[in-house]
């Protein structure tokens, strides 16, 4: 891609004229909750750093491997890509409007670069490189957020009297920046290799974007309760131990994390019997631990919609709103679910009374009782089952 001799943008691949309107606030590199401040700026409109914290300066330089040099026109400009494509990107990825402030480097115009290269060569179109900034910042973000609240903040404490963090800061970093780059493009790639493994396993296309999949919440009993009891300290202790354990389950079982939020988690599976042992262990797990609330599991099977590794569609709905209607330490199923333990064996039917299984079959792994039909907000009259082991 190169800039239009005549500095005016040529679609995507050209510069705007730098009196055009296109010139405008572009954002740059910062967290978005820092009202509309880029990296070390005193100002949106700063264009130097001489209001910058030094050491601020120092681990900027060292984390991003390169020095201020381009305005967010500039760097649009030396990327070959137009101001509004540059902006759409930058905004995708979270960081903050910085107006025209020189504090984008080099790997910043790289990437720009990258995306719109990827879109100019028929890789990607223009909307799915914009989601793929978005999924990448959005990730990212919460992994920055969390690795300097709970991780670096605790080793950063002055290891000695009279040490200053910033003392023990800088040389920490220089360590660790290499070896924390290296894990997550190692963890990323194991995580790419499993999720092309599903694709390819598909029986279509369609089957990737509208799968049938077994959707389960599991959700803390009395959370909110708990919250005023509670000091924030200890109430964060409680969310940390809480998504581990069943992050670590979700994971050991063969199923999908999708997300947590705080007092509830959220996981899809393939197989309706790995999504019941999942909802079991973790309701089994939970009640061994005095310090842990109750819980509460719904699962849901049918046609789920993926997209940007999140889940979506009625399943979904439904089994939220059967976490919901549960009994405490106990997990619902819709009768789709059921119907698919069933089908599988790892349920008996519901005529088993009557005409029991061959000997040589299998013991089943869960049993499963029918519950009162009730009607569900938003879908209908629905026949909830209790899910319980043999």
């Amino acid at each position: 891609m190169t800039v239009d001799d005549t500095g005016a943008g040529a679609g995507r691949g050209g510069a705007p004229d730098p009196g055009s309107d296109d010139s405008g606030p572009v954002p740059a590199p910062a967290r978005s909750g820092d009202s509309g401040r880029g990296p070390g700026s005193g100002t949106a409109e700063s264009t130097d750093g001489d209001g910058d914290d030094p050491l601020a300066l120092r681990l900027e330089q060292l984390i991003l491997g390169a020095e201020r040099r381009y305005t967010p026109f500039q760097a649009a400009r030396s990327a070959g890509v137009s101001m509004e494509l540059a902006s759409r990107f930058w905004r995708a990825m979270g960081f903050a409007d910085i107006g025209q402030a020189k504090a984008l480097t080099e790997a910043d115009v790289l990437a720009l670069r990258r995306l719109a290269g990827l879109v100019e060569a028929g890789l990607l179109s223009e909307p799915m490189a914009i989601q793929v900034a978005r999924s990448t910042g959005q990730t990212t973000a919460r992994l920055a957020e969390w690795q300097i609240d709970s991780f670096l903040e605790g080793l950063t404490e002055p290891p000695e009297p009279g040490m200053t963090r910033t003392e023990v800061t800088y040389p920490l970093m220089e360590l660790l920046l290499p070896e924390l780059e290296e894990f997550l493009v190692y963890v990323w790639r194991r995580q790419l290799a499993a999720a092309t493994g599903r694709v390819v396993q598909a029986a279509d296309d369609e089957e990737m974007v509208d799968r049938r999949l077994a959707v389960g919440f599991a959700d803390l009993v009395g959370f909110t309760r708990l919250t005023r009891r509670m000091e924030e300290e200890e109430l964060g202790e409680l969310v940390e131990a809480f998504e581990t354990t069943a992050a670590d389950l979700v994971a050991a079982r063969g199923g999908r994390l999708i997300k947590t939020l705080g007092d509830e988690v959220l996981y899809a599976t393939d197989d309706a019997g790995i999504a019941a042992d999942i909802a079991l262990r973790l309701i089994e797990t939970m009640a061994d631990d005095e310090t842990m609330p109750e819980l509460r599991v719904g699962i849901a099977f049918g046609t789920v919609t993926t997209r940007m590794g999140d889940v979506f569609g009625t399943t979904v709905n439904l089994a939220s709103r059967l976490t919901s209607i549960a009994p405490r330490d106990a997990v619902l199923v819709d009768g789709a679910f059921a119907e698919e333990l069933t089908r599988t064996g790892l349920a008996p039917a519901q005529d088993a009374a009557v005409d029991p299984a061959p000997p040589e079959s299998p013991a089943p792994r869960f049993v499963l009782q029918p519950m009162w039909q009730r009607p569900v907000r938003g879908l209908g009259v629905v026949e909830p089952w209790l899910l319980t082991r043999p």
